[in-house]
């Protein structure tokens, strides 16, 4: 599965290969939105920077995104205010604010194309009324023009919709291109293919890689979920995975961006392709590794979006992972144990285009002195809050736990499996998982390598997936994306 995105925009290598013993100031891990904004505003400022990225640029969140640079944000405001007041909805909002205008001048300096839209939340039924009343009251609350909308040119009936005016969608593999240019152009150095596997805080830190040590005086971790978790983020987070098409549709398209309050959950958008204006439908979420068959969601979309756009026909199919934090707010800042030397940024609850650039302006200014006013007002109005959210997803994680290890002990691992199906049984005393993926069987333990989550196997991707914390796995057990750091272990077929 490959987004719209990458496919239409690959970001050029433009990578070089990390030299063991090499020192930094400070070093980034992950090269989607957050740790390229965080990168440039730091070799900006002077600062001897690099990127390390396991993968390649976009490889997960940016790269499969649906690039909505909106502050209407479905029902998030509302929620923000039942949990933390109004102080931290108006924090909030200055942060998404700031975000947005940062990456639209950004982009403007450098002759890229923005879309300008209005930005829609719309209830299905009359049930999701009263979400889009509280939605709107709060968005006017945090000083945003938002009102009730009449037709807002989707073709099927609605119970109501608000909107917002003068946002914007962009290309995301596009921005970070450009992103990138100008993080090299400062003297940054970025390292793909590079895994970080240990971080070391002993009068500076000592950034242990797959492909040797570096040393630098701070670390950056923007990785969706933190890797090397000993701040217990993936305690205060929940894994979600959703899924996206995109469609050549005959006859004109609706134009402004659109998202439901209420099942089913969808997410419309226009995007312009090689061969014409594409729609994008996207939808369907669920906690990773959670779903019987990831495939039926993709081939729900596909078949509610015929029904509803006669003729559309799709060109590609792809998903995207994102974090919901149990406060509701996006999580920020240095890590308790670290003396200040290692920072975070996640939990964006599928706003990453405005959280994830805030994020990075926010990291820049704690690293280089200049944190901004809202920054420290977020701070101060978010709270700790959501201790009912994070029991309630740790009670789930633990269910979800102890049912995979009883499941995959009550089952003997079968000799074959058909192409495209992963099984998970118990081969001796250990659980195992074997799959079967281009006419290859491969056989690989089934525990994930960061807590020890028994995995699920996901047919859509062709992955194993943690129904825990979101670690993923490609058939042969390599490792895709989420808090673990380990491959899977591979095992000989008996």
């Amino acid at each position: 599965m490959t987004s719209f995105w990458l496919d239409t925009h690959p970001v050029p290598e433009r990578g070089t290969p990390l030299q063991p013993g090499q020192k930094y100031d400070v070093a980034v891990v992950g090269a989607g939105l957050t740790g390229l904004t965080t990168a440039v505003l730091l070799a900006t400022a002077g600062m001897r920077t690099c990127v390390t990225e396991a993968r390649s640029v976009g490889a997960v969140a940016t790269g499969n995104t649906t690039a909505k640079l909106s502050l209407l944000q479905g029902t998030i405001l509302s929620t923000l205010l039942r949990r933390h007041g109004e102080d931290a909805v108006r924090a909030y909002v200055r942060a998404n604010l700031a975000g947005q205008e940062w990456l639209l001048s950004f982009l403007t300096a450098r002759g890229l194309a923005t879309e300008e839209r209005e930005a829609f939340t719309y209830a299905n039924a009359d049930g999701g009324l009263r979400a889009l009343e509280a939605e709107r009251d709060a968005s006017v609350a945090a000083g945003l023009p938002v009102e009730w909308a009449e037709d807002i040119g989707l073709p099927y009936a609605l119970a109501g919709a608000i909107r917002l005016p003068g946002q914007a969608q962009l290309h995301p593999a596009e921005v970070l291109d450009a992103l990138l240019d100008d993080f090299l152009a400062h003297g940054g150095a970025l390292h793909t293919g590079c895994r970080v596997l240990d971080v070391d805080v002993d009068g500076g830190c000592r950034v242990s890689t797959s492909a040797g040590e570096v040393r630098v005086e701070q670390v950056v971790l923007a990785t969706g979920t933190p890797i090397l978790d000993r701040g217990g983020h993936f305690a205060r987070l929940r894994a979600e995975r959703s899924y996206a098409l995109a469609f050549r549709v005959p006859g004109p398209l609706p134009q402004g961006m659109y998202l439901s309050a209420d099942p089913p959950s969808r997410s419309l958008r226009t995007a312009a392709g090689p061969a014409g204006e594409v729609l994008l439908v996207g939808g369907n979420g669920h906690p990773v590794g959670r779903h019987d068959s990831p495939r039926q969601l993709v081939e729900d979309l596909e078949a509610w979006t015929g029904r509803h756009f006669p003729g559309a026909e799709w060109t590609h199919a792809w998903s995207a992972q994102d974090y919901a934090p149990a406060t509701g707010m996006p999580l920020v800042g240095a890590l308790s144990w670290s003396g200040g030397r290692v920072f975070v940024a996640t939990g964006y609850h599928k706003w990453g285009m405005t959280n994830g650039v805030a994020a990075g302006l926010r990291l820049a200014g704690a690293l280089t002195g200049g944190l901004p006013d809202w920054a420290e007002e977020l701070d101060a109005a978010s709270g700790p809050g959501g201790w009912l959210e994070a029991a309630t997803a740790n009670l789930e994680v633990a269910g979800s736990a102890a049912s995979g290890w009883l499941g995959a002990e009550a089952r003997s691992l079968p000799h074959e499996v058909a192409e495209g199906v992963g099984v998970v049984g118990r081969l001796g005393a250990r659980p195992v998982a074997r799959s079967r993926v281009a006419g290859r069987t491969c056989t690989v333990s089934a525990v994930c390598t960061h807590l020890g989550g028994i995995l699920a196997w996901n047919d859509a991707e062709l992955s194993w997936d943690c129904p825990l914390h979101g670690s993923r796995f490609d058939a042969s057990g390599r490792l895709i994306e989420g808090p673990a750091t380990m491959d899977l272990e591979q095992l000989a077929a008996p």
